[in-house]
């Protein structure tokens, strides 16, 4: 199982450095082997770069292994000063807390912690906070050289780029002490992480080593990079977050919809539990039809089935459908329908106030650039009123046109979108 396992990651792209591999699967194949997951609370909710390391660490549960997510109560205190050129700001102890809960709450809900490998909640805090400053530089900081510190590619780059505070200059440490306590505790021996961790995780690795005088391991993933340069998981309007409230569900499915066709077959291979042949298979249909977008749709359909449910990954994929004219808007409700709207420009009338003509309506949205431009969409037959074509110039909405009494949707050709809310 170890070996088919490592073969099938790095079919995926999934593993970027490794320990020893013969080593690592030797240890992967002992019974009731573990591994673990560090995410700092730096927000409120986790975002779509940690879902690329999440997913991995379901692989390994589905696989058999035991894997434990550690949330970092005391790292995210001090700040990771990798992938960051400047100091991170540090945040109140009762905020980072209230993150640690919210984080806590996502993790359970992608993990399986039940059954013979059920996965361990760990927090960081829990083992450190009781560490007095003299016990941990004795104890702890002195099997580390201060050389081999600076030579870490994060902090050298720190360096050069201005400097950088004792606080996370530090961080290595205490992340090589959380591994150290996991292998302690849950005979944990295996760490990963994204590949801006590795300087870290295999400090952790020396550390058990020096303390322990027992071998561990690491393994990292390639951080995900578009086909255009720009960051994964970033948009112009911020992170692509788990968090349902701070990125619906219509949101992450159109953003994985609207996946840059370079991008989708590895985007497929990282985020998709499909078997090598179903996946081969879209791979394939994204080159001889790409027009029809079948692996698009299914790495929209996978990824918002597996944080918010199949139910909900239904919804907004019929949603995603009505709102371009390929399914009966009226259909939605109310809550799919306001998440969906919700990301396109929008136009409020005050409730009571007379509902402007569509031409004015799509104008003061920004869509088009005057009356006389929507107008010519008019004539032109670009124009729709939830999803229904109008014909006259001076067209005006009725009450009886309201999606559930406080919504138009307004379209332009076949992909420009308007919303229209009613408020109070």
């Amino acid at each position: 199982m170890s070996k088919a396992l490592l073969d099938d990651l790095t079919w995926r792209g999934s593993i970027a450095q490794s320990t020893d591999r013969a080593e690592l699967e030797k240890y992967l194949s002992s019974p009731g082997a573990s591994l673990y997951l560090g995410f700092d609370p730096t927000a409120p909710s986790l975002h779509i770069g940690n879902l690329v390391a999440l997913t991995l660490l379901r692989r390994f549960q589905l696989a058999g292994y035991k894997p434990i997510a550690l949330v970092g109560g005391a790292t995210g205190l001090v700040g990771d000063p990798s992938g960051r050129s400047a100091e991170r700001s540090l945040n109140e102890a009762d905020l980072v807390a209230d993150w640690v809960d919210q984080i806590r709450k996502q993790l359970e809900g992608f993990l399986d912690f039940t059954g013979k490998n059920a996965a361990i909640m760990a927090n960081n805090l829990d083992w450190t906070a009781p560490v007095s400053a003299i016990e941990f530089l004795r104890d702890i900081g002195k099997h580390f050289s201060v050389n081999q510190m600076l030579a870490k590619d994060s902090v050298a780059s720190r360096l050069e780029s201005g400097g950088i505070s004792y606080t996370e200059f530090s961080y290595q440490v205490m992340q090589a002490f959380d591994y150290l306590e996991l292998f302690r505790r849950h005979n944990c021996a295996l760490q990963i992480g994204g590949s801006d961790q590795w300087g870290n995780i295999v400090a952790g690795v020396d550390l058990i080593r020096r303390v322990e005088a027992k071998s561990a391991h690491a393994l990292t993933i390639p951080l995900l990079a578009k086909a255009d340069g720009t960051k994964f998981g970033k948009t112009a309007e911020g992170a692509i977050w788990l968090d349902p409230t701070m990125t619906s569900a219509y949101a992450l499915f159109q953003f994985f919809l609207n996946s840059d066709d370079r991008d989708v077959e590895q985007l497929l291979k990282t985020f998709s539990f499909k078997s090598r042949s179903e996946l081969e298979a879209l791979f394939e249909s994204l080159k001889t039809n790409p027009g029809a977008r079948e692996a698009h749709r299914e790495l929209a359909r996978e990824v918002t089935t597996l944080l918010h449910g199949a139910d909900q990954a239904q919804k907004v994929e019929v949603a995603a459908k009505a709102l371009f004219g390929q399914g009966e808007i009226r259909d939605l409700d109310i809550e799919t329908l306001k998440s969906s709207l919700a990301e396109l420009p929008k136009t409020r009338i005050k409730k009571g106030e007379e509902i402007p003509s569509w031409v004015d309506l799509v104008t003061s949205s920004g869509v088009v650039e005057s009356k006389s431009a929507a107008r010519r969409v008019i004539k032109e037959g670009g124009a729709y009123l939830n999803n229904e074509k109008i014909t006259g110039e001076d067209f005006t909405p009725k009450s009886s046109d309201l999606l559930h009494g406080q919504f138009l949707l307004l379209r332009k050709g076949k992909r420009d979108l308007v919303a229209v809310e009613i408020t109070d």
